[in-house]
Parts: C-alpha cells; structure tokens; sequence
C-alpha cells in the first residue's frame, strides 16, 4: 500500500505509523487510567468494511499526522489530507 503525503509525495506504508480510527477522539480518562483510554480507542474498536476514516503518522518522513480515508476492503486509499485541517462537513 502506498499513501499520497501532501508533503513528500507518494510513499510506501512502512514509513508511516498506524494511529486509528479518525472518526472518534481518543477515550476520555474518566475516573480510568488514560492507558486503558488509549487501549480501548486503538483495539478496542469497530472493524468496519469499506471507506473509513483513519489516523497516520508520517514516521520516517515530514512527521505529519495525516487524515487517510481508505476502503478497508481493497485498501485503495480515497482521500489524504492533514489531520489539522478537521474532519468534512
């Protein structure tokens, strides 16, 4: 798999970290240890097939956080964009 990076072009997927779901924000601690907030949001999640929206890290490059909407089922990515720029409409 290989994500378009707004600012390095075109890379190959393992210079990039996996970070999860982009539609919902990480678990609020609420009386638990942000640990098992952090835990819960990255594994303990839906595993939804076709177009979802993903957080990445590019790790061995620009180090941005990206926004990646890809089609779990074939992998095609849809959309990259930066995670600063917000979720769409």
């Amino acid at each position: 798999m290989r994500i378009e990076c707004p600012f390095c072009g075109e890379r190959d997927l393992s210079e990039f970290s996996y970070l999860g779901d982009a539609s919902r924000p990480p678990a609020e601690s609420g009386g638990v240890e942000p640990r098992e907030g952090l835990f819960e949001a990255v594994y303990l999640r839906e595993n939804p097939a076709g177009a979802h929206r993903e957080l990445w890290y590019h790790a061995f490059g620009c180090r941005s956080w990206l926004e990646v909407n890809r089609d779990t089922r074939t992998h095609e990515i849809l959309q990259v964009r930066l995670a600063r720029e917000g979720a769409p409409p």
